[in-house]
């Protein structure tokens, strides 16, 4: 029973893959009848405007009549599982169809993360070619209970996705089954992969792999990092290595300085996204994976093509994988709705005036970014707008600081100093967002700097400034 708290709660989280907003009521909700019976199943909520807002919709018996009407009608017909008022909002419950596709007089619809989507011939043939599969992300997790859920990781979902709910032990099921992670006592794998404490204990494979090397090839690898942990948490550390190793370069417009990576980060987290998003999880063995070359970065994933995709097809149509991993991700709004996020790439590229990104598709999906040669002949250099861009970050700080005092260094403690050099008032909260490392570590850095003595802190920690020593 969906009583009116549960309503308020679905309100106040937004619309997702369960959950469509309708200001009045229409016949065209035969759309979303037939989206949600052919994805997940849903609820229409009608007398809710866009931005959340109950403007109010009464449910006379001819109404009813009418919706059943539209749900009957549909090829095959489909199964409401309710329908009633609740408050001011007439609440529409739509169950997942087991005839998979359905389609109406208005054709063949899905959900895409928030959205009902009309789908193609093709898709309809391909999409639901196999309808008695179950997804990987949506199998229950084995020996899996609501005390593996992380009330953190929650929190931390719900801070970016900027919502005030306040999650306890209390709610926790009712949150969890809202975004379809939980049901009949059970989370699925998706949940697992996004909330729980230990996710390697339940999912092995789960893990994402960064490495950067020296050179073109995989020779000579100088830095690696791998995550086995929930997949927001993938993400952030995948940008985070992203940010760490190419080259930024700054520029000042006005009175404020931008810096400016030498590709555009949109790009990067747009194609970390669709990995994660993409993955197929059931490939045992295998891992996400981002390399960055001195002329070019991969990020790859498990999986080719999902089903009802082919290469003629590829960016135009858009079907998802693990559809409930990428209803999450768009609620925190790192997924762009209609699938945009490969025509996104390559105008992000273009803009900047870069080639366009390569997309390689086989038993893994690989999109490369080919960096500007300007910019990449020092992997985690800066670059000076203004600056020699012959010189890579240690020439730069051997010129300006006493010979052979950096040598010994790390590379993070190298790009502090630099950007000290750069601006002796930068707080250690920029240094880490540049760095692309937590405060802590940019603390244990400057400690070891200022060992080394070549490193000062002058003034106050408010309003003072850094100073290189013999520099």
């Amino acid at each position: 029973m969906i009583d009116a708290d549960k309503i308020n709660f679905l309100i106040k989280e937004g619309e997702g893959l369960t959950v469509e907003f309708k200001e009045r009521y229409t016949s065209k909700i035969d759309r979303d009848i037939v989206a949600f019976a052919n994805s997940k199943g849903g609820l229409l909520l009608l007398g809710v405007d866009d931005r959340g807002k109950v403007v109010g919709e009464k449910l006379p018996n001819k109404m009813k009549a009418e919706i059943n009407a539209i749900a009957r009608n549909c090829d095959p017909s489909i199964h409401i599982k309710k329908i009633r008022q609740a408050g001011k909002i007439v609440v529409v419950e739509v169950a997942e169809g087991d005839e998979k596709p359905y389609g109406s007089s208005s054709g063949y619809y899905r959900r895409l993360d928030a959205v009902t989507q009309k789908m193609t011939q093709r898709e309809v043939r391909s999409i639901f070619r196999e309808t008695d599969d179950i997804s990987f992300e949506d199998i229950t997790c084995r020996d899996s209970n609501l005390n593996d859920i992380s009330l953190k990781k929650i929190k931390s979902f719900l801070q970016e996705a900027n919502m005030s709910y306040k999650i306890s032990k209390a709610n926790l099921a009712s949150f969890l089954t809202s975004l379809n992670i939980y049901r009949k006592d059970k989370i699925n794998n998706a949940g697992a992969l996004m909330f729980a404490s230990k996710v390697e204990k339940f999912i092995p494979n789960a893990e994402s792999i960064f490495a950067s090397f020296k050179g073109t090839d995989k020779t000579n690898i100088y830095d690696r990092n791998d995550v086995k942990d929930d997949l927001l948490i993938q993400f952030n550390e995948a940008v985070a290595f992203l940010k760490k190793h190419l080259n930024v370069r700054s520029e000042i417009r006005g009175f404020d300085r931008f810096d400016i990576y030498e590709i555009p980060l949109d790009a990067l987290r747009e194609a970390v996204v669709n990995a994660i998003v993409h993955r197929n999880y059931a490939i045992k063995g295998t891992s996400i994976y981002v390399r960055i070359f001195d002329d070019r970065v991969e990020i790859e994933n498990p999986g080719g093509l999902p089903d009802g995709i082919t290469k003629r097809d590829f960016g135009k149509s858009s079907v998802r994988r693990n559809p409930i991993i990428a209803d999450l991700f768009h609620r925190i709004g790192k997924v762009e709705r209609m699938g945009s996020g490969i025509e996104r790439m390559r105008d992000l590229m273009r803009e900047a005036g870069l080639k366009e990104p390569v997309f390689e598709m086989d038993a893994f999906f690989r999109v490369i970014f080919y960096r500007d040669p300007r910019y990449s002949l020092k992997a985690g250099g800066f670059q000076k707008t203004g600056e020699s861009k012959d010189k890579g970050l240690g020439e730069r700080l051997a010129d300006r600081l006493a010979e052979g005092l950096v040598d010994r260094l790390a590379e993070s403690q190298k790009q502090i100093l630099q950007l000290v050099k750069d601006n002796p008032y930068i707080s250690k909260k920029e240094l880490s967002e540049i760095i692309g490392i937590s405060t802590t570590a940019i603390d244990k850095n400057i400690m070891k700097l200022k060992k080394e003595g070549l490193l000062k802190r002058v003034g106050p920690a408010k309003g003072g400034h850094w100073e290189i020593v013999n520099g």
